[in-house]
């Protein structure tokens, strides 16, 4: 039987998120970390000694030149995300780049221009689109099983850790514009926003974000850098029934509430109006639990062997920077109503 040939990794950033690559690729069957970049010394030494079948070093030329790797994952501070990617993709690489996949419009527009034109896949790490829970919910979406969807509310909160990159709402504000569009199939068309500088003076620690989307259905996001308590919930209330998801509760991290407003269709005057609240049954449905950067990891090496389009691609991610560039707008000009361009 013919083997399948192996997707050679390269990976370029070995902190916390670029360490998890390297795990992650390196236990899934069709892939193999070829080397790595990083330009802490000690770190490298410290993942020398864990994977010594993996090319380490700090020359980040050495892994995008080197002709046998295929994908290289970009797990690097946000503002080097443009540069990094571009000479990923000029050298003929797939790309696996963590969000955002820039901090400029104009940079994302180049890059998936870029990704076209070389054709190859660029693909952004919206993990949470990969988390099973968030799966589930876009089933019971589509399904119409909360009916309309009326509004969405994120809380994603922690005390740190806390960036010198980018600020809150890039941080972890674009994890829940991607959940939100994913789950309401658009993109909003406005968005207003205030925030907290409580730590520093030019860098967000805390906001508040409204998107509004078509068909007047609204999305309000609360994330935080200094908050006591670590929350990342959304609840999804539709007009059938409500949902919550908690992703730190491991037994029940989804429970579909069959409760809702009744409207009396009878009346006679306007003291005989009534809203009625129904109460019924919680469900938890069972949600297999995977790691989402596993699945998100997998996705992408079967986007690169059955060359498909994947859902976080550049456009998508294009989409993401260009709410985030509002929420800027709307920050700086008072929480003032910014469209969304």
């Amino acid at each position: 039987m013919r083997r399948e040939k192996l997707v050679n990794i390269g990976i370029i950033g070995c902190g916390h998120w670029g360490s998890n690559h390297i795990r992650i690729f390196n236990a899934l069957e069709g892939a193999k970390v070829r080397a790595c970049c990083d330009l802490s010394a000690s770190r490298l030494g410290v993942l020398r000694k864990l994977y010594p079948d993996i090319d380490f070093t700090s020359d980040i030329n050495k892994v995008i030149e080197d002709k046998e790797i295929d994908a290289v994952v970009v797990a690097t501070p946000t503002a080097t995300h443009f540069n990094v990617v571009k000479s990923a993709l000029n050298k003929g690489k797939h790309v696996l780049c963590e969000k955002p996949l820039s901090i400029e419009t104009e940079e994302s527009a180049a890059l998936m221009s870029l990704a076209r034109k070389k054709q190859r896949v660029l693909m952004v790490g919206y993990v949470f689109l990969f988390n099973n829970g968030i799966i589930e919910l876009k089933d019971y979406a589509q399904k119409n099983a909360l009916g309309k969807i009326l509004y969405l509310h994120f809380s994603r909160t922690n005390l740190g850790p806390i960036r010198d990159d980018v600020d809150v709402v890039y941080d972890l504000a674009s994890h829940d514009i991607a959940i939100a569009s994913f789950l309401l199939g658009g993109w909003p068309r406005r968005v207003s926003a205030n925030a907290g500088f409580f730590l520093r003076k030019n860098i967000a620690d805390t906001a508040f974000v409204t998107l509004y989307y078509p068909r007047g259905v609204l999305a309000n996001i609360h994330v935080s850098w200094l908050d006591p308590k670590k929350v990342r919930m959304l609840t999804c209330v539709g007009d059938r029934k409500m949902a919550v998801w908690d992703d730190l509760e491991a037994q029940e991290p989804i429970r579909i509430f069959d409760k809702g407003v009744i409207k009396e269709p009878y009346y006679s005057d306007y003291g005989e109006f009534q809203l009625l609240t129904r109460e019924g049954e919680v469900v938890s449905p069972l949600v297999k639990l995977i790691e989402p950067l596993k699945n998100q990891n997998l996705y992408f090496l079967q986007c690169l062997k059955g060359n498909k389009k994947p859902l976080t691609d550049a456009s998508f991610a294009h989409g993401v920077t260009k709410v985030l560039k509002a929420i800027e707008r709307s920050i700086n000009n008072k929480s003032t109503i910014q469209e969304i361009r």
